[in-house]
């Protein structure tokens, strides 16, 4: 009786290993997917990621941004502001808040004032 249980235990192995290593492959694959947007390393992306984060912050901290109304993206230390501001003072102080973060080396502002 011991054998035969000893057998399925070594049945059910060659599937568990098939498994991590599907998962592994997985993992590898599609945090790949995301450095094919530009960066040439996981570490840019992930950079990008912390920026575009504080930028969002900000804005959310800030009474004179609306955050739901501005989409921000960051590629390479590049922020890209986008979406909708009420005045053109509310473009300006979106835009002056993405300064303050760090590692941002430049901001492309295609907020649009519409009152």
């Amino acid at each position: 009786m011991n054998t035969s249980r000893n057998l399925t235990s070594f049945a059910r192995l060659p599937l568990a290993v098939l498994l991590v290593a599907a998962s592994a492959t997985t993992v590898l694959v599609t945090s790949g997917c995301a450095v094919t947007r530009g960066q040439s390393s996981v570490g840019a992306f992930v950079d990008d990621t912390a920026i575009t984060t504080a930028v969002k912050a900000r804005f959310v901290d800030n009474k004179t941004v609306d955050a739901a109304a501005i989409s921000v993206e960051t590629l390479n230390g590049t922020v890209m502001l986008s979406g909708f501001a009420k005045s053109s003072s509310e473009k300006t102080v979106a835009e002056s808040l993405v300064w303050k973060v760090d590692g941002v080396k430049s901001v492309k502002n295609e907020i649009a004032v519409r009152p």
